[in-house]
């Protein structure tokens, strides 16, 4: 589909950076005119699970704006935020690549999102009669999957500060803005996502602090483009990043 006919038809992309604009075209290079009459824009709130786990696989989700999380509940009950996505992410599509009739993972809205949602059956029949469409969306499942366990490695082998300190590096990397991170969520949310107690998570802020490695505004950590290669050649001196 011609960049133009996609505006047209999505013209709230225009709203959205140009980063995600690109992930779209790219995502819909070759996508025939009648998908988008099957493609339906939907607002979440912050705090909105719209996939959850272990329910039918009936409906693919594309992340206009906002981020969204995966929760993993399986471990004593207790919510585990693993990995965390801003670009235009086909939600089901790893179902559809991989078969699965149910969804393998829990998704809720991070912050307020955009979303253009469209049925698995439709998702199905543009995948099927798109060769070039098909090779994107199982290099995207791959390519999400491989980050996902190269990760989860990281975190088993690192301890207490050095764990949080490589979330936020990553942190930075994906979300600073002109050198600067401002981080926004509770220590609780942080010790979801690192499988560190709030205590942990008290004790290594503090350290960061104290070490010139971060700020605090508010409830929000700052992390500037001096502290974040700080934090990184810590981490560097564990794990090789590159």
């Amino acid at each position: 589909m011609e960049q133009k006919a996609l505006y047209e038809e999505f013209p709230f992309l225009r709203d959205v950076g140009r980063e995600r604009q690109e992930q779209f075209e790219e995502y819909f290079k070759s996508a025939p005119r009648w998908l988008m009459g099957a493609l339906h824009k939907e607002e979440l709130k912050k705090g909105t699970v719209f996939i959850r786990e272990g329910e039918q696989a009936d409906t693919i989700f594309f992340l206009v704006k906002g981020i969204v999380g995966a929760t993993d509940y399986r471990i004593y009950g207790t919510p585990y935020d693993f990995m965390q996505y801003d670009k235009a992410y086909a939600f089901g599509g790893m179902e559809f690549i991989m078969d699965y009739d149910l969804y393998r993972t829990t998704l809720r809205a991070m912050t307020n999102c955009t979303v253009v949602k469209i049925s698995r059956v439709m998702f199905e029949k543009w995948m099927y009669s798109d060769i070039r469409a098909m090779k994107y969306e199982a290099k995207q499942v791959g390519e999400c999957l491989l980050e996902e366990g190269r990760n989860s490695r990281l975190f088993l082998f690192m301890q207490g500060a050095d764990r949080l300190a490589l979330l936020l590096v990553e942190r930075y990397e994906k979300y600073q803005k002109n050198g600067c991170l401002h981080m926004k969520g509770s220590q609780r949310d942080l010790a979801d996502v690192t499988g560190l107690c709030v205590k942990s998570i008290s004790r290594g802020i503090k350290k960061f602090m104290e070490d010139g490695l971060l700020t605090k505004e508010g409830k929000q950590i700052v992390i500037n483009r001096q502290q974040y290669e700080g934090l990184k050649r810590m981490v560097s001196e564990k794990v090789d990043l590159e």
